[in-house]
Formats: C-alpha cells, structure tokens, sequence
C-alpha cells in the first residue's frame, strides 16, 4: 500500500485524508490506523466544545472511529471532504446521545408494562357463561335495534353519526337503542354483567 504521509497544512492535505477514508473502505488497516491517529483526538476535542463530558467524549470519539471503519465505502470526496464527513458523524453521534438523554426511563415495574394477571378457572367460567347469555339475549333482538347496537359500540359512532349513516332522525336513533337496553336488562341480572 502507499505510504500517506498527513500534512493538513499542505495544499494536498485534504486529497491525503480523502485517500486515507477511500482505503479505508478498502478494509485498508493502516490507513485506517493514520486515520485514527489524526481524527481521533481532533473529534475528542470537538465533542468537549458540544459539551460532552470528557469521559462520554472519548466513548463517542470512539465510535465515531468505528463508524469511519464501517461506512468508509459511503464516504464521496465529491460530497465533502473527510474531515467535514467524520466530523458531521461525530455530531449525530453527539445529538442522538442528547436525544437518548432527554427521553424519560421507564419503569420496569410500570403497570402499564406489566404483563395482564391470569384469569382465575373460576372467573373465565363465569365469564363465559356471561358473555352466552349477552349472546342469547343479543339474538333476541329486532335487526333494527341490534345494528344500532353494533354501529354504537363494535364501530364506535355517536348517535348523530349513525343518525346521518342511516337516515334516520336522531330521535328514533336513541329510542331504539333505549328500548335495546331495556330488552337486554329484561334478559340478563345488571349484577352479574
């Protein structure tokens, strides 16, 4: 491989570390020891002035090298130069830790987390015997009444709403389903729903 030599002061400086990232992506281990060697304490330094922490900064500079390492084959010296690319991975890098940091923890004992308890043999028995007599009783209902019921509670529409899907007055809407619910009490005990 070609010895590359670092000299950003240079006029050739800028083609050298576009070259360096180019035989990166060519799983070139020296190049990329040089390019280490060059942007790691430079990107430390830059985090510093994002304030990071130096320990947090030294972390992030690290995998920032490591990103160079992997993603040397999307580097485009017609895009910008190395430096403006590494250095703008160093500030993603930077702003995704932020990101991470603003968002709250969560609990591992939120109940929200928590799996649902198991149904005890006795209530899913008595739930299933409630929920053949909700069934039955459904079915004795008018067509009518039952699809007011199925619009108002299966598809979620307000009164007015199945009002306008239906064609029907507003008022007949809620007499129907009253006179459903006053069927469906006659079936079932209100205390054991």
């Amino acid at each position: 491989m070609a010895d590359y030599k670092i000299r950003t002061d240079a006029p050739g400086g800028r083609e050298t570390l576009d070259a360096l990232v180019e035989a990166t992506a060519r799983q070139d281990r020296a190049a990329f020891g040089k390019l280490f060697n060059f942007f790691a304490p430079r990107v430390k330094s830059y985090l510093l002035r994002l304030n990071a922490d130096d320990g947090l900064a030294e972390e992030l500079a690290q995998e920032v090298m490591l990103t160079v390492w992997r993603k040397a084959a999307q580097f485009d010296r017609t895009q910008a130069a190395a430096s403006t690319w590494i250095f703008r991975i160093a500030r993603n890098k930077r702003i995704d830790v932020a990101r991470r940091a603003a968002r709250p923890l969560l609990e591992p004992e939120e109940p929200a987390l928590q799996p649902p308890a198991e149904t005890a043999p006795d209530d899913a028995a008595h739930a299933s015997a409630r929920d053949l007599r909700v069934q039955a009783a459904l079915k004795e209902l008018p067509h009518e009444q039952l699809s007011l019921l199925q619009l108002a509670f299966f598809d979620g529409l307000s009164h007015s709403e199945i009002a306008v899907r239906l064609e029907l007055p507003l008022g007949t809407v809620k007499s129907r389903l009253r006179l459903a619910f006053d069927k469906l009490r006659k079936h079932l005990d209100p205390d054991e729903l």
